[in-house]
C-alpha cells in the first residue's frame, strides 16, 4: 500500500513539475522564489528539509548495503524525486 501511495504521489507531483517547468522553466522557479522574502522563506525550508532527508538517506542507505550517492545526486539535482524515488525502491519489507 505504502508503494502505491508513494507512486500515486511522485506520478502526480511529476505532472506538476512539468507543467510548472513548461511555463516557467529551471531557473524560472527558482527565481521566483527569490523574488519575496516569502519565497525565500520557502527555498530555505525546503533547502533545510531536504538536507535533513539526505542525512537519513546517506544513513539508511548504508544501514542496506546501498551506495546513498546516486540518492544524494538525485536529490541535488531532482529535489523531492530523490526522497520520492529512494523510498520506491527500498526494501519493502522494511519499515519506515
Amino acid at each position: 500500500m505504502q508503494k502505491v501511495l508513494l507512486g500515486i504521489t511522485t506520478l502526480l507531483f511529476a505532472v506538476l513539475t512539468g507543467v510548472t517547468l513548461w511555463h516557467h522553466g529551471y531557473t524560472g522557479v527558482i527565481m521566483y522564489q527569490m523574488q519575496t522574502f516569502a519565497g525565500q522563506q520557502v527555498f530555505t525550508d525546503l533547502s533545510i528539509a531536504l538536507t535533513l532527508i539526505m542525512i537519513w538517506m546517506f544513513q539508511d542507505a548504508k544501514s542496506l548495503n546501498r551506495s546513498p550517492w546516486i540518492w544524494i545526486l538525485l536529490t541535488l539535482v531532482l529535489a523531492s524525486f530523490g526522497p520520492l524515488l529512494y523510498l520506491m525502491t527500498r526494501p519493502s519489507k522494511l519499515r519506515w
